[in-house]
Order: structure tokens, then sequence, then C-alpha cells
């Protein structure tokens, strides 16, 4: 990861960084990019993302990388992300998401969420981006 990130530092270059590990792309990206089965649900800057993510997948997600203190790890008890797995070959009506969502709602199955702004650097694509379930999916 060092090399990656003095390679883009000393020839100037931006990179398309892939990954599962949110805690790697949070230090290599300075824009994030959340994708559900081929979908882009949450965008933003990195720091506004990781500070404020808008979308239960991207909550969910962060609630799950693990703590760096052992101890601190074991008397955590973060949120499982359930539900049915779609088909990515057969998505569902809708939202993608909303078969595995905690919030999902029974206008989630009726289309497919616009992208809304959060910020001015910062989207979402949730009908509850915006703040009204930032404290819902960690209590879920």
């Amino acid at each position: 990861m060092n090399l990656f990130l003095d390679l883009r530092e000393k020839l100037g270059v931006s990179c398309l960084f892939i990954a599962h590990d949110l805690a790697l792309v949070r230090q290599a990206a300075s824009r994030v990019y959340v994708m559900y089965l081929g979908k882009v649900v949450e965008s933003g800057s990195s720091e506004e993302v990781y500070r404020n993510p808008s979308h239960p997948y991207t909550q969910l997600l962060l609630a799950s990388v693990p703590e760096a203190d052992p101890a601190t790890e074991r008397r955590r008890n973060p949120p499982l992300i359930t539900g049915e797995i779609p088909s990515p070959t057969n998505p569902p009506s809708g939202c993608f998401f909303r078969t595995r969502c905690p919030l999902s709602v029974e206008a989630c199955a009726e289309a497919e969420p616009v992208s809304q702004e959060v910020s001015s650097m910062h989207k979402a694509a949730c009908r509850f981006a915006g703040g009204l379930f930032a404290k819902r999916v960690s209590a879920a």
C-alpha cells in the first residue's frame, strides 16, 4: 500500500483503487464510490463518506470494519447485513439493496432510487438519504 501511495504522489497521477477493505480505501482514496450489485449507491469525498455515511449499505459496511484494538473489538457488537442476497442477473425491482436493508419500506420496491445530494460533494441513492435514517441503521 505504501508503494502504491508513493507512486501516486511521485508521479502525480490519479489511480482507480478497487477494494473491499474499507480501511485501505480510506487510506488510499480522496473520493469514494460505494457500489452494490453494480450500482453506485453513495459517492463523495473520502472524508465526507466516512464521517457521514448516508446510505444504509455504506453504514453497515463501515460498522463491520474491525477495531484495531483487540479488547475493543471483543466488546463490539456490529449490526449484521441480513436478508436475501439478490441475484445479479435478476435483481429485485426498485432499490437493489431493499431485500437486505433494515430501513426498507414498500415504496423501495416501486422505483430505483435517484441519487440525492447530501452535501455539495456527497450523494447517496436512497429515499432516506440526507439524515432521516443516520441513527436508525446503527440501532436496527
